[in-house]
């Protein structure tokens, strides 16, 4: 199904004609991607593809498609006026744009918002983030979205009561203007934005620093052990232990947001290109919570 595309109008004066596609690692019926993709309309055509399940974990991975068949099916989010459900994972989603399964090419892709930072080591697991390196992988940059959960994450997972307390328009607010310094002035080669935001009001965040990825995550799980499976001989249930709250570097990422400061961490090749078009992301950053903490 193509939908033509059509002039959208924001506030940096400029006409552009813009394509994104949301997706997320947590499932098409997650209140964060659906909060993220109204976020978006006022920067161009929102398409929402993302799994039909949660696919938490999984990376880059696009899955062993000969095996899983996927298949993808319409679905309805207030304000949206057209999502997918796929059977697959969110790189696998990205990946199917690029081959056309959406219409028209796309501009942009975002991902999230995922509770639980996806910071430290997490971010070379998270599916969040594992959609945005899929999209600069087919030449499109992408932004993935994740907010820190109070009292519990762990290795970048936030589950259960723990998102009962999300504040889901506050990292969509960030987000947004994330968006809004990227399209004013496009950096020279497709990027990956990592995105990680306190989870309180938007008037209470501390400002905003750029990181690196940080060695360490919040909270992580500290051992697995086996116990039998009853009436299943050698097999068994693995229970995993969960450590204490860690302690971070304030001038990591998960330090950062540990502050209550959005960490915005530049994936990939950024160092080894010019920097062109970071100085509009990070102003509008500044306007929208305050000066950076480097």
């Amino acid at each position: 199904m193509r939908v033509p595309r059509k002039p959208v109008f924001i506030s940096i004066g400029q006409t552009i004609y813009m394509r994104i596609l949301v997706t997320n690692d947590d499932g098409i019926d997650s209140v964060g991607l659906h909060v993220l993709a109204r976020a978006m309309r006022p920067f161009g055509e929102v398409i929402i593809a993302a799994p039909d399940q949660e696919y938490s974990g999984a990376g880059a991975a696009i899955g062993a498609l000969h095996i899983i068949q996927p298949e993808v099916h319409q679905r309805q989010v207030e304000g949206i006026e057209t999502a997918w459900a796929v059977s697959g994972p969110p790189a696998l989603c990205v990946f199917f744009a690029r081959l056309g399964l959406y219409g028209d090419p796309f501009d942009l892709v975002v991902s999230g918002i995922n509770p639980g930072a996806n910071v430290g080591r997490s971010v070379y697991h998270s599916g969040t983030v594992g959609a945005a390196i899929t999209a600069r992988n087919g030449g499109i940059s992408g932004i993935a979205v994740s907010q820190a959960v109070t009292g519990f994450g762990v290795e970048g997972q936030g589950w259960d009561d723990a998102v009962k307390g999300q504040k889901w328009d506050t990292a969509a607010t960030v987000a947004a203007s994330v968006v809004q310094g990227y399209l004013a002035n496009k950096p020279a080669e497709p990027v990956v934005i990592n995105v990680n935001v306190p989870n309180c009001e938007v008037g209470e965040i501390k400002g905003w620093r750029r990181t690196g990825v940080g060695h360490i995550v919040p909270r992580a799980m500290s051992s697995a052990t086996l116990e039998a499976k009853e009436g299943y001989a050698g097999s068994y249930y693995v229970r995993m232990n969960y450590g204490e709250p860690t302690q971070m570097h304030p001038e990591t990422d998960g330090g950062a947001v540990e502050n209550g400061e959005v960490a915005i961490t530049y994936l990939g090749r950024l160092d080894d290109v010019a920097h062109h078009g970071t100085d509009e992301i990070h102003g509008e950053l500044t306007s929208l919570v305050g000066p950076a903490n480097n």
